[in-house]
This record gives C-alpha cells, sequence and structure tokens, in this order.
C-alpha cells in the first residue's frame, strides 16, 4: 500500500488525468476510485475535478472518434457490444450532441460517445456537452467524499 501512495503523491494530478482518460476509452478502469485517494492524501479538489474532467473527456472524444471511422465490427471487437451500440442509438433518438452530457454513465456511456461519431454529431457541442457531463459527475464524487468525511 505504501508504494501506492508514493505512486499516487508522485503522479498526482497528471496520474490521474491519464487514470481518467483510460477510464474515459474502452478500456475499464476507475479513476473515481484514483480521484478519491488523491482527496484522501490531501490534494486539492478543485485540481482533481479539473484533471479528471479532461483526461475522461479525452477518453471520451477518443470514443467518438473511433465511432467516426464508421466501421461497426471494429468497434464490436473493441469490446462494445452491439447491444450497447443500438441501446445507445435508441437513447440518442435523435437529440443530437447535447446527449454527449450522459456519456458519462455507467456501461452505456462509451457506447454513447462512439455513437455519436458514428452519427457525425457536431464535435463542439459534443465536446463542451461530454465535458460538461464529466465534470458534473467527478464534481458530485468529490462533494459526497467531503460530506462523507
Amino acid at each position: 500500500m505504501e508504494a501506492f501512495t508514493e505512486f499516487m503523491l508522485d503522479w498526482g494530478y497528471w496520474g490521474l488525468l491519464l487514470s481518467a482518460f483510460v477510464a474515459g476509452s474502452i478500456f475499464p478502469m476507475s479513476s473515481e476510485a484514483v480521484m478519491l485517494g488523491l482527496l484522501a492524501l490531501g490534494l486539492h479538489p478543485v485540481g482533481c475535478v479539473l484533471a479528471a474532467s479532461v483526461g475522461n473527456t479525452l477518453g471520451g472524444m477518443t470514443c467518438y472518434w473511433i465511432g467516426t471511422l464508421g466501421k461497426t465490427e471494429w468497434i464490436t471487437r473493441l469490446g462494445i457490444r452491439q447491444e450497447q451500440l443500438d441501446k445507445a442509438g435508441r437513447f440518442l433518438g435523435g437529440r443530437g450532441a447535447w446527449m454527449a452530457f450522459f456519456s458519462f454513465l455507467p456501461t452505456i456511456g462509451e457506447a454513447i460517445a462512439v455513437v455519436l461519431g458514428l452519427m457525425r454529431s457536431n464535435r463542439t457541442i459534443t465536446l463542451v456537452a461530454m465535458l460538461l457531463g464529466k465534470a458534473a459527475r467527478y464534481t458530485v464524487i468529490a462533494l459526497i467524499f467531503f460530506y462523507l468525511k
């Protein structure tokens, strides 16, 4: 545990940004746990929320980019099931790029980003909506941490 604590302190916000990027892409990882660990170690909550939000948004935009390639068979090989894509497509239902706000949702979030890429939704609106949703999630997590502390 001491080695993990040292790693967290050494990498700090950059480590959180990296873990959030990985978690926001198609690879499973808990950036929330990393953020909670850093908050427990005393890092500033605003810095943690910013690093996690930016990293997770960049990971989500990677999923968007994968969607723009338009090859469903590639997407399913990357671990996103066809059922998830179908569910995300129904959820989006022509609502457009602002639905990227909900890309923070577990299990369907990556599929939402991929489907938005497949739909060629407005890139700027997708980016802004995704950042707002992910920032809201990390803010709530930080607030709960300090409330329960």
